[in-house]
This record gives structure tokens, C-alpha cells and sequence, in this order.
């Protein structure tokens, strides 16, 4: 009689998390270059209008240097949407770098205020591919738990690139800044290329080998059968779908998603969020605090990435977004208040505010801290979540003209309401959008936590 020989059944394969987050983290480096672009007015608008030996440009010449910027944006958005469609979502975030480094360059080397105003044309266009591809390419390729708290990369990594702007450009010029960053977009371009194609891209296009090989890069597994045939249905299902730009309107979850999503883009800019990290040092040096401009814009930035990072890993993932979001926007609402009223009793009154001037600083970091865990996270974060396979390409065009519209629309109030009505004004102003927007957002905003793409288009289906 034989010894039988025990068989252990074989070891079901567990889903590794971390292929999805380096990916994402490289695809993150993309936002890191454009936050040091984007931001990069705020060092250098105040040294190029007081440099006269170098420039003959004026404060309100440089002012445009925010306003270029969020146009040439919304031309780029639909052009880069149709480039993800086609050529694949992997290449059009590639192509990025393209701008990137030509507005670094012409940044670097200009004299003329023309010049500039191509680099932040320029500039605009990076935005406009990153904001229409990666939140869609993180949506495709990380799972829920991934893309609850890594999918944050992107504003981190775009905050990151606003402080180090700040630190550089109190330092060094227009020419040595442009060789201290210009390496980035390259380091870029090598790693991610590297990476994997989404899988629901491959889908789209009817390639079953290479969306299961994409699949087996992003969960570090040899059998994905499964979950290749659960994707497969969910695409297939939702491209059965009308995703015609009618049909944005007519279907009742894409026209609650882009409501949605329009929302949150606009509450976002008309918070000033975006207007206080392009003209941080102008701010300072304006509001007249006992700390100097560059440091100040350091102090605030840097903050701002802490607290992100502390909202990112320790607050978003555990509560709800409609919570997060509403919270963010209350308290913002009141701390600029506060802000709007200390602007102007010093520069409308007799009373002396000289044991005070720690407040504008003071002020400015609460902000941050009340933004950092709704305004500045939750809307980058939901834009990956809200919309299905069929219309997600176009949603996203319309999210991100949306984007480049708000900040276009708020850097125009912020500068003329300070020309025309004082300082203290645009502070009043976005307080009061802050307030709105967290009554609205009860019935605007979706919870989206912990959902999957197809389930969180069923959601928007039933309610």
C-alpha cells in the first residue's frame, strides 16, 4: 500500500498595490513640472516689474503672466482629449513634455514681455494635457484603494512644484531657474515611458493581449483572467452606451456627473485657491505683513504641502469627500473674511494694526490648512471617478476648459477688484463663493469613497 501524497491547493494570487502607485508617482513628475510652471509668476512677476535694468516691463504687463496661461490651457484641452483617444493615453501624456520644455527655454532667455507671454501660452498647454490625461489614466489603472489616497498625487505633486518655485526664484534668475528645472520634464519623459498603457484604453481598441498584459504590470500577477473578462464587460457595457456630446446632456449620470464635476472645478477657482498660489508674493508684499514677501511665499507654500500631505494620507481616505469638501469650504469662507476685514481697516482706517502684522501670514496658512483636505485635493480626486468609458475623453475637455475658465475668471476678478474697489475686496469676494458653494455642494456632489468606476456610474444612474 503507497503513501497517498497530500496536494496543497494552489495559492490563490493576491493584488499587489505597488506597480499601480509607481505608476502613478511617475505619471506625477508631469504635475511636479507644471507646478513649477504654473506658479512660476509668483517669484518672478514682482523681480521682472522692479528689474529695469534687465526688463522694461511693467507690474500690469506681468500681471497677464497668469492670465495667458489658463486661455492657451482650454485651446489645448479637446486637442490633447483627442490625441488620449487615438493614439492612447500613455502617448498624449508623453507629449507633454514637449511644451514643458520649450516654455522653460523661452522663460530662461527672454526679454522682451512677449517672450514671456509665449512660455505661459506654452506653459498652459502642459496644463491643458495634464489635466484632460492623468486624472483619466490614474482612474484606468489603480484600483479604488489606490486611487482613494495615491490618486492625490497629482495636486501634491503640482504643490510640490509651487513651493520649490517659490525657494528657487528667491534665489536665482529667470536664466539659472530654467537650468535648475529643465532636467525634470527629461528625467519624466525616460520613466514613463516605461510604463504600461491602460488597460481600458487597450480594451477600447479591441487588444485583448496587450490590456492583459497592461493588467499583469499594474497587479503583479500571472492569471488576471478574471478580473480581464469583470473589466472587459464594465467597458464594453459602458461604450454601449451614447457617448455622443448630446448625450453629456441627455443621459441622466453623465449630465449629474458633469454637473458635478463643473461644480467642483469652479467652487475650486472661486475659492482663490488657485489665484493666491500665482500671486503669493505679490499678496505679501501688498497686505504688509513683518515677514518679508519671499518668505512669507515660502512659510505659506510650504505649509501648504505639509498639510496636503497630511490631507492626502491621514484625512481623505477615512471620510466622506461631500464632508471633506463642505468642511473645506465653510471654514475657508471664514478665514477670508477675516482676512478681507484686517486689509481693510488697515488701509482704510486710523487704527493701528502695527502689533498685528503677524495677521496676514497667520491668515493665509488657516487657509491652507481648511483647504487641504477639501478644496485643494477633492476635485483633482473625484475627476477620475465621475464618468464612464463612453464619454470620460470629452467629460474631461469640458472639466479642464472649465478648470482654465475659473482660473481665468478669478485671476481677472482678483486683479481688477484690487485696481478698482482696493485689496480687501477680492478676499470679500471669494469668501462669499466659499459660503455658496458649501450649501450647493449638498446637492451637486456625489460620495464617491470606495467605489469602483462601474459602480459609481450605477450610483449616478439610481439617484
Amino acid at each position: 500500500m503507497g503513501f497517498q501524497k497530500n496536494v496543497s491547493p494552489p495559492v490563490a494570487e493576491v493584488e499587489q498595490n505597488w506597480p499601480q502607485i509607481t505608476t502613478i508617482f511617475i505619471g506625477a513628475l508631469a504635475g511636479l513640472s507644471n507646478g513649477l510652471l504654473f506658479s512660476w509668476p509668483s517669484p518672478f512677476l514682482v523681480k521682472i516689474a522692479q528689474d529695469k535694468v534687465n526688463y522694461n516691463i511693467s507690474e500690469e504687463e506681468g500681471a497677464y503672466f497668469s492670465i495667458i496661461q489658463p486661455i492657451s490651457m482650454m485651446i489645448a484641452c479637446p486637442i490633447f482629449a483627442i490625441l488620449a483617444d487615438h493614439f492612447g493615453r500613455k502617448v498624449a501624456l508623453l507629449l507633454i513634455v514637449v511644451p514643458q520644455l520649450f516654455s522653460w527655454l523661452l522663460a530662461g532667455f527672454a526679454k522682451s514681455v512677449y517672450v514671456f507671454y509665449a512660455a505661459r501660452f506654452l506653459s498652459g498647454l502642459s496644463d491643458g494635457c495634464l489635466f484632460v490625461t492623468l486624472p483619466m489614466y490614474i482612474g484606468e489603472v489603480a484600483n479604488p484603494t489606490v486611487r482613494g489616497t495615491w490618486g492625490n498625487l497629482l495636486p501634491i505633486s503640482y504643490y510640490i512644484g509651487e513651493f520649490l518655485i517659490n525657494v528657487i526664484g528667491s534665489k536665482f534668475d529667470t536664466r539659472v531657474t530654467t537650468y535648475i528645472c529643465l532636467p525634470l520634464p527629461i528625467l519624466y519623459l525616460i520613466l514613463f515611458s516605461l510604463m504600461p498603457e491602460s488597460p481600458y484604453y487597450y480594451i477600447m481598441k479591441g487588444k485583448e493581449e496587450e490590456a492583459i498584459k497592461s493588467l499583469k504590470f499594474l497587479k503583479r500577477m500571472k492569471n488576471v483572467d478574471s478580473i480581464y473578462k469583470q473589466l472587459k464587460f464594465d467597458v464594453e457595457r459602458q461604450l454601449s452606451e451614447r457617448g455622443t456630446w448630446v448625450d453629456m446632456i441627455k443621459i441622466k449620470s453623465n449630465r449629474k456627473g458633469l454637473i458635478a464635476g463643473m461644480f467642483l472645478r469652479l467652487s475650486q477657482q472661486l475659492s482663490g485657491f488657485t489665484v493666491f498660489l500665482t500671486f503669493t508674493q505679490l499678496i505679501f508684499q501688498k497686505s504688509g505683513g513683518n515677514v518679508s514677501h519671499e518668505v512669507s511665499s515660502i512659510l505659506y507654500l510650504g505649509s501648504s504641502l505639509i498639510l496636503n500631505l497630511i490631507g492626502v494620507f491621514l484625512i481623505v481616505p477615512f471620510f466622506n469627500r461631500l464632508t471633506c469638501f463642505v468642511t473645506s469650504n465653510s471654514a475657508s469662507g471664514v478665514i477670508l473674511f477675516l482676512m478681507s476685514a484686517y486689509i481693510y481697516i488697515d488701509d482704510n482706517t486710523s487704527v493701528d494694526l502695527s502689533s498685528f502684522k503677524w495677521m496676514p501670514l497667520t491668515f493665509m496658512i488657516l487657509y491652507q490648512v481648511f483647504t487641504s483636505f477639501g478644496l485643494s485635493l477633492i476635485p483633482t480626486l473625484m475627476l477620475s471617478e465621475l464618468y464612464s468609458t463612453s464619454i470620460k475623453s470629452k467629460a474631461m475637455v469640458i472639466l479642464s476648459i472649465t478648470f482654465g475658465l475659473g482660473i481665468f475668471v478669478a485671476s481677472t476678478i482678483f486683479y481688477q477688484m484690487n485696481i478698482h474697489l482696493g485689496f480687501y475686496s477680492p478676499f470679500l469676494f471669494f469668501s462669499a463663493c466659499c459660503c455658496v458653494s458649501a450649501i450647493l455642494s449638498y446637492y451637486v456632489i456625489p460620495e464617491t469613497r470606495g467605489k469602483t468606476l462601474e459602480e459609481i456610474q450605477q450610483m449616478l444612474k439610481k439617484n
